[in-house]
C-alpha cells in the first residue's frame, strides 16, 4: 500500500527548522509550540521513510538527505505563497496581492514614493516588498514583478528596458569640510572609501575603471548597500550612490564626475501575468515611474568659488 502524500505543513515546519537551527527558535518563527512542531518533524520523517536529523543533547544535526531536501521545499513554498496570492485575487475589481522584488537601495530608497502613488489608484491591492540583492526566481513564481539590473535571458519571462541609473562618487559636505575634497584619482586613495566587503560577479563587471575601487583600499566594507549609503549619508567617506538619490539631498556632493557608472535597469514578470489585471496595473505604473526616475541627470562637477587675486 502506497504512502500518503506528506502535508505541506509538515515540509513547511521542517523548513522552519532548517532555517532557524532549532526546534524551538522555529516553533517561535511559525507560532507554534515546540512539541507540536517536532511532532511535525516525526510526521514527515515516518511518512517520507528516512531520518532528516540527528537528535543529541546539543540539539538537532540536519542530515545529508535534509540539506538535499530543502531546494524542494523552498520550491513547495514559493508555489504555496503564489496560489495564495492568486485566490486573493479578484475577477471584477483589480485587487489582490502583488509580490514585487529590488535590491536593498531600490527597494527601500527608490519604490516607496511610486508605491504609495500607486495605492492612491488601487486602494485594493496589498503588495509584499521582498528585498534582497539576490534575483529572486520569476519563473518558480518566487515574486510576480522584480526590478533587475540585468537583461534576463528566460524566454518566459517579459522585460522592459527602464533605462540606465547613473551613479557616481559622492561624499556629504560634513566630511569634505573635515578632510578636504579630492581633486584626482591619486588624492582619492588618501580619502576614507566606502566599499565591498565580498567581491561578486557582478561588482566585477561595474567595477570603475582606472579607480582604486578595491577591499584594500576601504575604510569601510559591507556587503549591504543600504548600510553603505547610510554611512555616506553619515559623512564616514566617500562612496558610490545612484545620482537620483543624491540630488535628493543637497548634503551629498559629487566628486570625480568623470569616472560616472551607468546601471541598466530592467523591470520584469512572467509572461502568464500580463492577464492578471493587478500585476499588469502594478508593472505598466512602475515602468512609467521607474524610467523617469532613470533620467536623473549624471552627477557634475560642484562650481567652485571664483578665485581672488592677492
Amino acid at each position: 500500500m502506497a504512502k500518503a502524500e506528506p502535508d505541506w505543513q509538515l515540509y513547511r515546519s521542517f523548513l522552519a527548522v532548517m532555517r532557524e537551527g532549532s526546534l524551538s527558535a522555529a516553533a517561535r518563527s511559525l507560532g507554534m509550540t515546540q512539541p507540536s512542531l517536532g511532532r511535525h518533524i516525526r510526521e514527515l520523517e515516518e511518512t517520507l521513510g528516512v531520518s532528516l536529523f540527528a537528535r543529541s543533547q546539543q540539539g538537532l544535526a540536519a542530515t545529508d538527505l535534509a540539506q538535499d531536501l530543502v531546494p524542494h521545499a523552498q520550491a513547495m513554498a514559493s508555489a504555496s505563497a503564489a496560489l495564495r496570492r492568486a485566490a486573493t485575487s479578484r475577477q471584477a475589481a483589480i485587487a489582490g496581492v502583488v509580490r514585487v522584488t529590488a535590491s536593498e537601495v531600490i527597494g527601500a530608497e527608490v519604490l516607496p514614493p511610486m508605491l504609495a502613488a500607486f495605492r492612491q489608484q488601487h486602494p485594493g491591492i496589498v503588495i509584499e516588498l521582498s528585498l534582497s540583492n539576490r534575483a529572486e526566481d520569476l519563473l518558480r513564481r518566487d515574486a510576480d514583478i522584480a526590478v533587475r539590473m540585468a537583461r534576463p535571458t528566460q524566454d518566459a519571462l517579459v522585460a522592459r528596458h527602464i533605462g540606465k541609473i547613473a551613479l557616481g562618487y559622492f561624499a556629504h559636505k560634513r566630511y569634505l569640510a573635515a578632510n578636504g575634497r579630492p581633486r584626482s584619482v591619486d588624492e582619492l586613495i588618501g580619502h576614507a572609501l566606502i566599499g565591498f566587503d565580498h567581491e561578486t560577479a557582478y561588482i566585477r563587471a561595474m567595477r570603475p575603471a582606472g579607480l582604486p575601487y578595491a577591499r584594500e583600499y576601504f575604510a569601510l566594507r559591507t556587503d549591504s548597500d543600504l548600510a553603505a549609503l547610510a554611512a555616506i549619508r553619515a559623512g564616514y567617506g566617500i562612496g558610490i550612490c545612484q545620482a537620483g538619490l543624491a540630488s535628493r539631498d543637497a548634503s551629498l556632493v559629487p566628486l570625480l564626475p568623470e569616472f560616472t557608472l551607468q546601471m541598466d535597469t530592467w523591470l520584469v514578470m512572467h509572461e502568464d501575468q500580463r492577464r492578471s489585471l493587478r500585476v499588469r496595473a502594478l508593472y505598466d505604473h512602475l515602468c512609467i515611474a521607474m524610467a523617469d526616475y532613470a533620467k536623473s541627470p549624471a552627477p557634475r562637477p560642484a562650481r567652485r568659488p571664483p578665485r581672488r587675486d592677492a
